[in-house]
């Protein structure tokens, strides 16, 4: 019987782990749940026995991978997986995996959610803005990209997008105008919504550069990683343009320097991008049939290492 570990830090709602629980039943593996561990070495002494991990936000260390002494599979439950040693999962010969797409709507709607909450002054009462008739620029064109787009059309804002591994005919198709550059995008739009991904070419990429070329009351909105930010660059531009925003479902580094701009800013102590019911639901649902896919058929459609 294969056994399956749920290491959540942050658990699943109870209505996605009790259909992970079934859905992992039902093939006759069984299924463990670590949840709201205070210690790494809790999620250490977990793994010793067990054949497959499904985590969300939780490290997944060289120590981790190495204590799993029949380990075969982790899967992170949600897009990004920059909280996976992929090189120590590779040596050991274990897959990690991601469930794209099943996040997107709930990080989508959260990007709006952060914004209307900036532009109307934190809701303490006085005069704010609309996003009627702005222009949102959109920073990767993946999942949650998309669904940025359906909901900024709805808002009536104008949609303009930059990603240079989508095809310029998937996203205008979408009804999105397309920039040749990432300068470009920041030199067009009031508003940009990240979504890139934490790798060694992106981490400190929004710089001063791009950001002081943003128009007057530009708006930048983070729900990919926070190390995408040069924190330097942003405290800089802080200090020069009295109309520049940042709302982030990340808590920065630089939170304290950043208190004297409290107007300015938002952000969330710990990411929520994914924290909804809904996603809760399709992300454990995915984690779990991909691993049961993985067993049975050896499908590694969603491997990332």
């Amino acid at each position: 019987m294969k056994k399956v570990l749920v290491a959540t830090d942050k658990p699943f709602a109870k209505v996605a782990s009790d259909q992970i629980k079934a859905i992992l039943a039902k093939a006759n593996y069984s299924c463990v749940f670590l949840e709201k561990y205070t210690q790494q070495t809790d999620f250490i002494n977990a793994v010793e026995d067990v054949d497959a991990i499904i985590i969300r936000s939780d490290k997944v260390d060289k120590d981790v991978i190495a204590n799993g002494k029949q380990l075969k599979i982790v899967v992170r439950a949600g897009a990004g997986y920059d909280n996976v040693d992929l090189t120590a999962a590779t040596e050991k010969g274990v897959v990690v995996m991601n469930t794209p797409g099943q996040n997107s709507n709930a990080v989508a709607e959260l990007v709006f959610g952060m914004v209307v909450y900036q532009l109307r002054n934190h809701f303490d009462g006085s005069s704010g803005t609309e996003l009627k008739d702005k222009n949102i620029g959109i920073h990767a064109y993946g999942n949650v990209g998309k669904n940025v787009a359906r909901i900024a059309k709805g808002f009536g804002m104008n949609v303009y997008a930059f990603d240079p591994f989508v095809p310029k005919e998937v996203i205008e198709k979408d009804g999105v105008t397309v920039v040749g550059s990432v300068e470009e995008l920041y030199k067009t739009c009031q508003f940009v919504s990240l979504h890139i991904p934490a790798t060694a070419e992106t981490k400190k990429s929004i710089n001063y550069a791009l950001l002081s070329n943003m128009p007057v009351n530009a708006v930048l909105i983070n729900t990919a990683r926070k190390e995408v930010i040069h924190e330097e660059d942003l405290l800089k531009l802080f200090a020069e343009r009295k109309d520049f925003c940042y709302v982030a479902d990340v808590q920065p580094d630089c939170v304290g320097e950043l208190a004297e701009y409290a107007k300015r800013f938002f952000f969330s102590p710990k990411k929520m991008g994914a924290q909804t019911e809904e996603a809760n639901i399709n992300a454990g649902i995915a984690a779990a049939n991909q691993i049961i896919a993985f067993f049975e058929n050896n499908d590694i459609r969603f491997k990332v290492n």
